[in-house]
């Protein structure tokens, strides 16, 4: 359908009988509109192919109706996940999302940052900062903004993810109750998650009177960019020790998902030579040659509560307290470490 040129809200106003304001809420989606007025100017927006004018409605209201999200990866899915999620709720309220990945490259992630903010940004949404000097250049801005995943403990800014420790206490716990021994971690770097589930995974072994031993925790300084690669390596070197680890919590399912293929190509199964639990949950990970037990990180509420706290700060004329929002991480088995008779060669 070609586009009819010249249509503006007051046209379409005015054809209908109703107020520009009336048109205005129906673009934007706002719950106030009756459904029957709410399907005519529709109706004819669509007829007309109409497509509201940003330039003009940001020099009105002053706003870009743009939220910008900078993460560190976009091929691991964790990230793209909550980007649909964020991506769909703020779209029903009239505002667009700006994807911009920093690749856990500090030079990189600057750059991002000051390009999308020299957008004129509504607010701005973080996976991925590298020093708190970046967000005070942030608050400097007067851009609201959010830190999702990565929290900056003892910095006053609004966070949303899920409680880091418990989730590395979980995956830990759920391998000793299979019986495994000695448990290896692939950890993080030295940021909230990194340190977080670290501390799960050795709280969950003294618990159970189990020696933490150095040797079965392997650093990763990144672990989202060529991360399967990493957990393969990382794999090869735990299998050289004298006594191999029986299982394996990995920081996140895409190292879980490289450990796996280098112990199937060593020749060795899993979950019975060696159980393996990632963190994340991502939505392929039923369909891998192994399905990959998991620890859920809630990344649908990530991105819906985000998108609406997000809103909350564009709109409030006063800048709100910073809020912690700390989601329960779950526990999500499958097959690599599903360790019942039945499923004995």
């Amino acid at each position: 359908m070609a586009r009819v040129t010249g249509v503006t809200m007051k046209h379409i106003a005015e054809e209908l009988g109703v107020s520009v304001v009336t048109v205005s809420k129906v673009l934007r989606n706002h719950s106030d509109i009756g459904e029957e007025t709410r399907a005519r100017v529709l109706k004819r927006v669509k007829e007309l192919n109409y497509r509201p004018n940003l330039a003009a409605r940001s020099l009105v209201t002053g706003r870009s109706f743009l939220v910008g999200l900078v993460v560190p990866d976009l091929l691991h899915s964790f990230f793209v996940e909550i980007a649909k999620y964020l991506s769909h709720a703020l779209m029903k309220k009239g505002y667009y999302l700006i994807i911009a990945s920093s690749e856990e490259d500090p030079d990189l992630e600057q750059d991002e940052i000051d390009h999308l903010l020299g957008r004129r940004l509504d607010a701005l949404i973080i996976a991925s900062v590298s020093d708190e000097e970046t967000l005070r250049r942030i608050e400097a801005q007067g851009v609201p903004y959010i830190l999702i995943d990565r929290a900056y403990p003892g910095l006053q800014a609004n966070f949303i993810g899920i409680d880091d420790e418990k989730a590395g206490f979980l995956a830990t716990k759920h391998l000793i109750e299979i019986g495994c021994k000695r448990i290896a971690h692939i950890r993080g770097p030295e940021n909230s998650p990194g340190l977080g589930r670290l501390k799960g995974y050795t709280k969950a072994l003294e618990a159970h009177g189990i020696p933490v031993r150095p040797e079965y925790i392997i650093a990763e300084k990144t672990v989202d960019v060529d991360a399967q690669s990493r957990g393969r390596d990382a794999m090869a070197q735990l299998l050289n020790l004298r006594a191999r680890p029986d299982g394996m919590f990995c920081y996140n399912d895409p190292l879980a998902i490289g450990v796996i293929d280098h112990i199937l190509e060593a020749g060795l199964r899993v979950p019975e030579d060696i159980a393996v639990i990632g963190c994340g949950n991502l939505y392929y990970n039923s369909y891998l040659r192994v399905p990959l037990s998991s620890i859920d990180q809630c990344t649908a509420q990530v991105g819906q509560r985000t998108a609406k706290l997000a809103l909350s700060l564009i709109e409030s004329k006063n800048p709100p307290r910073p809020r912690n929002i700390i989601l329960e991480p779950e526990l999500i088995q499958r097959r690599s470490t599903d360790r019942r008779t039945n499923h004995r060669k």
